[in-house]
């Protein structure tokens, strides 16, 4: 089989966050629960009204364009898209084609630990303009319905230049982007309620040509595992077509989830098929430098540039970096526990980096793992988590100490998660605290070493690994309490005497 080269590029459509849609004053609201509620004269289409410019949302796609590194356009307009649609009551959509707001930038690839995919890959942007999303269609018995509420919400559209080549990068930039979304707070993007939809153009060459494949369109892929499968399976697809001697049509397909393939829907339409031109009913849009850098201004830190800052300033790993980046509130978490152990370190006159260290590493580690097991068992998100940051540095700070052993760090952190209780008093309620006194610890390890002859004669037979063992009877007839490392030296010391 020849080899051939992967074309690849996406149009992302996000719902923009804005309280009202992108022309009238109907509420924007994906949580709405009964059909046709959220609308309006205007976005029914009643006769002689007319739309407005909705500005929350051309500020939103100018805040996103900056985050990317996009030109901005500073006049530009809104154009009929001529096009069959029954979920939108004009019968033709508003949207942008010759000037859209943004043109140019690039994303970034990430990827945790950089084995697969294509981390660190800049994808170019080719435009990201506004238009109007349309209504919902609903299937059942035989029947077609529509519902309104989504028709005319604002939603923007980004175009990727050709710059992807496998399913992996596909699947990345997505996630890249939808993250990038929520850090500018613009859109929720979540794929499950259709807030963020992708679709892919496919074609494929032989390596060395310069003339692109015939380009096929994958509409509505509503997840980024779809998106990433339905690509390679198209890829094989039109190369088995090739090979077989057949010429790929140039065609809009489908993703069944179910069968793992992609299915014909329509033959592709072209630009000129919409037949755009500019809205009649709304004035150009006209921005000058000042109101762009106002925007500018606004822009957070982005999620690539906190990758980074967190890798260099908590000296952190880079997988650890990505997990506390993906949520932004559980870095802003992260960053809060951080700053209160820095005032433990001022308190008890702590200079020492690697002490230093070994707290914010412990405070990843219990974010990371324990921290968000509680909050997938509980379906809940950290915005909702009951314990205080000061709270969880202490907790922090206790196992550090070694007051407390790790499953009774366990069981306080899982009480504090139901409550909020303070560590401290959950540690006296329970009894919870570790025994670190040593006349006490060795007289259980001298009843340990009189029940274990024969572990005992292991070990001094030179079966080190015996201690193991001693160390869990020692902490099974301490019920736990017994400091380990303190328990093991006790040990160790009573068996060479």
């Amino acid at each position: 089989m020849l080899k051939y080269k992967p074309v690849i590029g996406l149009e992302i459509h996000a719902e923009l966050n804005t309280k009202t849609k992108m022309f009238c004053d109907s509420a924007n609201n994906p949580n709405e629960t009964n059909p046709n509620t959220n609308v309006c004269p205007v976005c029914m289409a009643h006769p002689g009204t007319l739309p407005v410019i909705n500005i929350e949302a051309v500020h939103k796609v100018i805040k996103t364009g900056l985050a990317l590194g996009s030109k901005i356009n500073e006049y530009s307009w809104f154009e009929r898209k001529n096009y069959f649609y029954p979920d939108i009551p004009k019968g033709y959509q508003i949207s942008q084609f010759e000037k859209p707001f943004c043109e140019g930038g690039v994303l970034k690839l990430s990827n945790p630990d950089g084995t697969v995919g294509g981390a660190g890959k800049e994808i170019k942007i080719k435009r990201i303009h506004l238009e109007e999303d349309t209504g919902k269609l609903i299937h059942e018995n035989k029947k077609s319905l529509v519902d309104f509420n989504r028709a005319g919400v604002p939603l923007m559209e980004l175009v990727t230049e050709p710059d992807i080549e496998t399913g992996v990068e596909a699947k990345e930039f997505g996630e890249e982007f939808q993250l990038l979304l929520r850090y500018l707070n613009v859109s929720e993007a979540d794929m499950e309620k259709g807030q963020l939809r992708i679709e892919a153009n496919i074609s494929i060459m032989p390596e060395g040509a310069e003339k692109f494949g015939t380009k096929v369109e994958i509409k509505n892929l509503n997840s980024f595992r779809a998106c990433e499968r339905a690509i390679d399976y198209e890829i094989k697809r039109q190369a088995e077509v090739l090979e077989s001697g057949e010429k790929v049509i140039q065609e809009t397909r489908g993703w069944d989830e179910n069968k793992s393939e992609t299915f014909s829907q329509r033959t592709k339409e072209e630009s000129h098929d919409y037949r755009y031109f500019p809205e009649p009913d709304l004035p150009p849009v006209r921005l000058d430098k000042a109101q762009i850098e106002f925007i500018k201004q606004e822009l957070p830190e982005l999620p690539a540039s906190r990758r980074e800052r967190f890798i260099r300033e908590y000296s952190i790993t880079s997988k650890d970096s990505q997990v506390l980046t993906v949520e932004k509130e559980l870095g802003d978490y992260f960053e809060k526990t951080i700053t209160e152990l820095e005032s433990w370190f001022i308190d008890e006159k702590i200079s020492d980096a690697s002490t230093k260290q070994k707290l914010v590493k412990l405070s990843a580690n219990y974010l990371i793992t324990e921290i968000q097991k509680l909050l997938a068992e509980s379906k809940s998100k950290i915005s909702s988590l009951l314990i205080t940051p000061e709270d969880f540095a202490e907790l922090i700070i206790l196992i550090h100490q070694g007051k407390i052993s790790s499953s009774a760090a366990q069981t306080i952190l899982a009480e504090m998660f139901a409550t909020g209780e303070d560590p401290h008093q959950i540690l006296l309620d329970k009894n919870l605290g570790q025994v670190s006194d040593v006349e006490e610890i060795k007289k259980s390890a001298e009843e340990v070493i009189t029940a274990n002859p024969k572990p005992v004669e292991d070990y001094k037979k030179g079966k080190v690994e015996s201690i193991k063992f001693l160390v869990g009877q020692l902490m099974k007839a301490t019920k736990g309490k017994a400091n380990p490392q303190v328990g093991e030296e006790i040990l160790k010391e009573l068996l060479t005497q």
